[in-house]
């Protein structure tokens, strides 16, 4: 038990989980205050500097810690072995464009709404896991399974269920996810 260390072996994603944590913490000591003026993306003036801050400062914001654990959860279980396959830039990358493609989505068409989270970012790793094991440039039939499972499933939910989850940013995030996927892993469309 002596030589045992433990080991930062995923820089990217427990950087992200750390801020995550942060933001979560610093939204119970404000009152929430700090999610609304930070960690989360609304329909507001495009002249303030905040707007853009928050336009990918909304990943890291959660609304209780159920919605952070929720997040976590899947980030932690399938971020490391995504940033040792892609790398920390590759992952730096992947997050980034989620959290600014989720969020143009949400203010394109939820003007009223604000979202915070890092769901998108779950649904970009899940699809990003599922297409890891490309070979020969084909797609993995478990990509198209899983994809179609978690994408479909959205779908349905956003269709069928009144509930405060964004359904549309999740989807934009597995797309997102997918995309770099098979970009890095070199798919081409035939």
């Amino acid at each position: 038990m002596k030589n045992i260390k433990i080991k930062f072996n995923s820089p990217v994603v427990l950087t992200f989980a750390a801020i995550c944590f942060g933001a979560l913490l610093l939204s119970y000591l404000t009152g929430g205050f700090t999610n609304t003026l930070l960690f989360s993306v609304y329909r507001s003036s495009p002249a303030s500097p905040f707007f853009y801050l928050r336009l990918i400062g909304h990943i890291f914001g959660h609304a209780n810690w159920s919605h952070f654990f929720n997040n976590m959860l899947y980030i932690l279980i399938l971020g490391p072995m995504l940033e040792e396959k892609y790398g920390a830039k590759n992952m730096i990358v992947i997050i980034a464009l989620t959290g600014i493609a989720t969020g143009l989505v949400s203010l394109l068409f939820f003007s009223n709404q604000l979202l915070l989270g890092a769901s998108g970012v779950v649904f970009a790793f899940i699809l990003l896991a599922s297409i890891t094991s490309v070979k020969d440039g084909g797609i993995p039939l478990t990509f198209l399974l899983v994809a179609v499972i978690y994408i479909g499933g959205q779908i349905v939910d956003g269709l069928t269920v009144q509930d405060d989850v964004s359904n549309l940013t999740h989807i934009v995030g597995g797309l997102v996810g997918a995309g770099c996927g098979m970009a890095l892993n070199g798919i081409k469309y035939k």
